[in-house]
């Protein structure tokens, strides 16, 4: 089977891209991050949904990008809460963590060189997005660019990277959607920028707005609601 890596955060597009790479007939590696975020529940996330979906392999990458902080993610500043859909489409807001997607594809970069594949899948979305520059579709095709210029299985020519981006000119009804149609289980998801410590979504931040709007527009509640009923 072909290989691909994964960029699995443990939230609803990061699922909904690994069941759409398995479903295109990959072998899955996924790989998170423990990148000194304000919450861990969404590891663990990851990992439930990694094991649900069958992946080969599943690592957990260690870096600290709280040394440079600048994000409500990554630091002590307050997550944004009860913004409008409007004021989210102007601006790139606090939740933004600092290059987050250059270093993520560096690390998926290097892994799919050594496990000889030339095909890495990230959950990124241009339309139902929280103004984050590192999901337009201008900086992927940059990147894969840049990333085909810069491996020694690139320049040798036995490997053409691909940056597979499923997702990209999706709205979250249509990306819950597709997720259900391939029996994604979104009550194992976490989206949520401030969580309990048990990992209940606050229902106010933007990521949670924009996941409830989806499933409001399919006329559905949130699965992971009843996690916690």
């Amino acid at each position: 089977m072909k290989r691909a890596i994964v960029l699995l955060s443990g939230g609803l597009d990061s699922a909904t891209s690994l069941a759409i790479a398995k479903s295109e007939g990959f072998e899955c590696y996924a790989m998170s991050f423990r990148y000194g975020q304000r919450h861990s529940v969404e590891l663990a996330r990851a990992e439930e949904i990694a094991k649900a979906l069958g992946v080969v392999k599943h690592i957990v990458v260690d870096i600290d990008l709280r040394q440079f902080g600048g994000s409500a993610l990554t630091s002590d500043i307050a997550v944004p809460k009860d913004r409008s859909v409007d004021s989210m489409s102007h601006g790139i807001p606090i939740t933004y963590v600092p290059a987050r997607n250059t270093i993520f594809l560096s690390f998926a970069l290097a892994w799919a060189e050594t496990l000889q594949t030339s095909d890495v899948f990230i959950g990124v979305n241009a339309l139902d997005y929280s103004g984050y520059p590192d999901c337009r579709p201008e900086f992927i095709s940059a990147y894969e660019t840049m990333a085909n210029l810069a491996t020694k299985a690139g320049v040798e020519g036995t490997q053409k990277l691909r940056i597979h981006t499923p997702l990209i000119d999706l709205t979250k009804a249509q990306i819950i959607q597709q997720g259900l149609a391939l029996g994604v289980d979104y009550s194992i998801t976490s989206s949520c920028y401030d969580p309990t410590p048990d990992g209940k979504p606050c229902g106010h931040c933007d990521s949670c707005q924009l996941r409830n709007k989806g499933f409001s527009e399919l006329g559905m509640g949130d699965p992971i609601n009843a996690r916690f009923s």
